[in-house]
């Protein structure tokens, strides 16, 4: 087989992959597109192939998407594991490549098939781009048995410790899929965190060796890397070339940075395997994680490509998101029909859309240490059942959601208590450690899966939910399958999917939110089957405000939840004032998460303002391009949305500090189109030039004049004079297209 050469490149980006005689494809190229290439391509390969000097190997090294030390690369392996002690390392053949078109949004894509005749595997790879951009690989594994029909010679080493036993399964230890990036990214930024703070950035310089972030919880938890981002020395939001990597598993995630003096530098990414805990015999197949990149100048163009990819899918949410009322924060654990109904009409009068009862409602659950896991409605708090609050809240025009998690249980309950071979274990064999008094239910066990399928599928079948948050409380750290003592988090998640998608597909208008203990389980594999997550079970606008911001690299604001809080925030103790935690939460799926029967009605009201301004301004929250604006002055910042037509977008002006300096000074206004003239002017419930007024001394003239016209360059390139705000306050923007006449520039 020649070299071939295949360019895939959409919304910006160029992908080219070279496939040379049966070798598995190599990136020569991810980044900037290339335009159209033609007869170039062949030329351009010649041009970039580097000086093989100091190699492990003579000759070139290529790095494959899957890299193999057989061709030389001295980084850490696409495949690891063994067969019986030995097929420690992989030489995949090529057999057949196809170049087609996909489903939308999926339209550009490279399937490889390809043997290991010593290690007997066969391999899928798959590459494929989005309309966007957006980039993603996977890869298949199966073992193949001693006679299989992939092409291995019978009796082929590699099959067992002597070299003939076709049976011995083999033990996978890891599947790395790797896309490279330039010299030129010469800095790190992944994420880490703790509950009420997830999602914290921090930042590295990309050096020689490896940076890892691997997970061993079974949830990608508090402190996941989430998004691994290589780039240009400072880049930020709008600056600098940016490449990034993001692991698609809500179970073990596993991303690295690699650089060594041999000249090449990758991002790599997939599930962490534990010791043993996938073993392919014979027929038997691993498919990895869909692992994502994405490129762009700057983290807001690179963010964008996640976005578009997800709002073009044919499940994303089409219909306005509702207004949310959550009970937890309002009743905890104290379930009273008059106080829910009360707290029902409060919401109705505010204007929301949903009334979602959180934990509580079940079996003997009066706190958090019993009944978990016994989903029957309990007879003590509901003796007729949740019709009577059901049918209140409906009679208000909102439709109803419930509070459950399925895949844990209290050792007081009385599942437990029956089925006790039914929970996870450790590898001795007795129960896992004590957290938030809970153990973990397999779900691998069939008799298990099938137990909380049909308790969910009953409460859906009886009562008219709408959605379900579907929390996550404990960890599997150290978690085995009593069945066999291997490691559990892989099976476990598959086993997670499984549920959700036969409860989806007998319910096909429920929404679903993930949640675990806040945010410990955000990633793109979970927004396949939901429609929402809980960012944090902080709910302290100060805290949402990075929170959201770092969340919203992937997830947009539809998917993300993000309510307001009581005055004084229950999760810090910090007080806030109401026009700040509603702007906060409007940049989201805005909710409500207060006990408004205890507001007064001066907040009451205020309340109802921001709920029907959101209603006004959803539709543009929801569909536009979340931009940010790169200031100074760290106690400020300014994020906002733009239209996909540039018509139209909403800026948030925010303090969250004292500054070093009186004024701000202007600050630009990104995504606008330069070409077109814009009016600017508060809006909002705060948006009059008194509500922005500095306690210091009078407004700017042209918050003072309810407005500004100027053409989209100027707002982009000179700005615009910002207010002195005081710490936690902030002032809402709305851009708004004049004409369509090109400015004089």
């Amino acid at each position: 087989m020649s070299a071939r050469h295949v360019h895939l490149r959409a919304g910006g980006v160029s992908l080219l992959l070279e496939l040379d005689g049966d070798r598995l494809p190599v990136v020569l190229h991810w980044g900037t597109d290339l335009g159209e290439l033609g007869d170039d391509g062949a030329a351009l390969a010649g041009a970039l192939a580097e000086q093989p000097f100091g190699n492990p190997v003579d000759g070139p090294m290529p790095v494959a998407v899957l890299p193999e030390t057989s061709a030389g690369w001295p980084g850490t392996p696409g495949v690891g594991g063994h067969r019986g002690g030995v097929a420690a390392g992989t030489r995949f053949r090529v057999t057949g490549a196809d170049v087609s078109g996909r489903a939308a949004p999926w339209r550009h894509g490279l399937v490889v098939e390809a043997v290991d005749d010593a290690a007997r595997l066969g391999l899928r790879l798959e590459v494929e781009q989005a309309d966007s951009g957006l980039v993603r690989l996977r890869a298949r594994l199966t073992s193949v048995p001693a006679n299989g029909p992939v092409g291995a010679p019978e009796g082929a080493p590699g099959a067992g410790p002597d070299g003939t036993a076709g049976d011995v399964p083999f033990d996978l230890a890891e599947v790395l899929l790797t896309l490279p990036v330039p010299a030129r990214a010469t800095e790190l930024l992944d994420f880490t965190g703790h509950q009420l703070r997830e999602r914290a950035p921090q930042r590295a310089p990309f050096g020689h060796g490896t940076h890892l972030r691997a997970a061993h919880r079974g949830r990608p938890g508090f402190d996941a890397a989430f998004l691994l981002a290589a780039g240009e020395a400072g880049f930020g939001d709008r600056r600098g070339q940016v490449w990034a990597l993001h692991a698609a598993t809500s179970g073990n995630p596993r991303l690295l940075a690699e650089r060594s003096y041999h000249g090449r530098s990758v991002l790599g990414g997939g599930e962490l395997l534990e010791p043993g805990e996938v073993r392919l015999a014979a027929g038997e197949s691993y498919t990895s994680p869909w692992v994502y990149g994405t490129h762009g100048t700057g983290l807001d163009e690179a963010s964008g490509r996640v976005h578009a990819w997800l709002r073009a899918r044919p499940q994303h949410p089409r219909s306005p998101r509702p207004v949310v009322v959550n009970t937890w924060e309002a009743v905890t654990f104290d379930h009273d029909l008059e106080r829910l109904t009360a707290l029902a009409d409060a919401a109705a009068r505010v204007g929301a859309e949903r009334f979602v009862l959180d934990d509580g409602w079940f079996g003997a659950r009066r706190d958090d240490s019993a009944g978990l896991g016994d989903w029957v409605v309990s007879p003590d708090v509901w003796p007729k059942g949740l019709w009577p609050l059901v049918e209140h809240v409906r009679s208000l025009g909102m439709d109803f959601g419930l509070w459950v998690e399925p895949e844990m249980v209290n050792p007081d309950s009385d599942l437990a208590r029956a089925h006790p071979d039914w929970l996870l274990t450790g590898a001795d064999g007795a129960p896992l450690g004590p957290a938030r008094h809970q153990q973990v239910l397999d779900l691998t066990h069939p008799d298990a899966f099938e137990h909380v399928l049909g308790r969910l599928d009953a409460l859906l079948v009886e009562y008219p939910v709408a959605s379900l948050k579907w929390d996550h409380n404990r960890e599997l750290v150290g978690a085995v399958v009593p069945a066999d003592g291997r490691a559990a988090a892989h099976r476990q998640n598959a086993a997670l999917q499984r549920l959700l998608d036969v409860l989806r597909h007998r319910h096909r208008a429920l929404e679903v939110e993930s949640c675990a203990s806040g945010g410990g389980r955000v990633d793109l594999e979970v927004l396949q089957r939901t429609e929402r997550v809980w960012a944090s079970d902080s709910t302290d606008a100060h805290e949402r405000q990075d929170i959201q911001r770092w969340t919203s690299l992937l997830v947009p604001y539809e998917l993300l939840g993000a309510h307001v809080s009581s005055p004084v925030a229950p999760t810090s103790g910090r007080a806030l004032p109401l026009d700040f935690r509603a702007a906060t939460a409007l940049f989201g799926h805005f909710g409500i998460e207060w006990d408004l029967t205890g507001a007064s009605a001066a907040d009451q009201a205020r309340v109802a303002q921001w709920v029907a301004y959101y209603k006004r301004v959803r539709g543009l929250l929801h569909s536009g391009t979340v931009v940010h604006g790169e200031h100074a002055d760290p106690a400020y910042r300014l994020h906002g949305v733009v239209a996909p037509d540039r018509d139209d977008a909403l800026f948030a002006w925010v303090c969250t500090a004292t500054s070093p300096t009186w004024s701000p000074g202007p600050v630009r206004l990104p995504g606008l189109d330069p070409r077109r003239t814009y009016r600017v002017r508060p809006d909002g419930p705060v948006a009059t030039a008194d509500g922005v007024a500095s306690r210091w001394g009078a407004s700017l003239p042209w918050l003072d004049d309810g407005g500004v016209t100027l053409p989209g360059h100027l707002l982009a390139d000179a700005g615009l004079a910002m207010p002195v705000l005081d710490p936690d306050r902030s002032l809402l923007l709305r851009v708004s297209e004049v004409d369509r006449r090109p400015p004089v520039l």
